[in-house]
């Protein structure tokens, strides 16, 4: 059986990568993830077995460059000590990723299991159980974290106010 060019999984897996590394570090540090993530599942992508869950694979290298771009912040001098995040303009209205760092401060505000779940079942698509294994724990454990990741969403007002809630 023939592998799959490597481009090609990147063409189709790209996408979904760095919505969750952008759901799991915010937009600043998602694709320094996105290209390590690619750089390593590189390397390694000879090396699978032809039967493997590419997503879930790309999702777990992803989770692991996530953790390593996590641990680096804490080790990186900061330069300045009240560097404002860029804020986005009423002139992007309509652009594709305009209200992304709205998203991002709803989700900086969950807990990691929470915030990871919800990244990696929602906008990675992968099952409760490829979720689990990627985080550690049970799918039971997965599910209800991204059950409350989700109902505290839905309490947020920043995504409330997205879907038209005044509340």
């Amino acid at each position: 059986m023939t592998r799959e060019p490597f481009e090609a999984i990147v063409a189709e897996y790209g996408p979904m990568v760095l919505r969750v590394c952008r759901a799991v570090l915010g937009p600043a540090d998602a694709d320094d993830a996105w290209s390590e993530t690619f750089l390593s599942a590189m390397q390694a992508y000879p090396d699978l077995r032809a039967d493997s869950n590419i997503e879930a694979w790309l999702v777990t290298v992803a989770h692991r460059k996530a953790i390593d771009q996590w641990r680096g912040r804490t080790r990186r001098a900061i330069p300045m000590a009240d560097l404002p995040d860029p804020a986005v303009s009423s002139s992007d209205a309509g652009v594709p990723g305009a209200q992304e760092s709205e998203l991002w401060d709803a989700l900086k505000m969950l807990p990691p299991k929470q915030r990871q779940s919800v990244a990696y079942h929602f906008l990675g698509g992968l099952p409760y159980a490829d979720v689990a294994a990627v985080l550690g724990g049970t799918a039971d454990a997965a599910r209800r974290a991204a059950a409350d990741g989700v109902a505290a969403l839905r309490k947020n007002p920043l995504v409330r106010m997205q879907q038209g809630d005044p509340r």
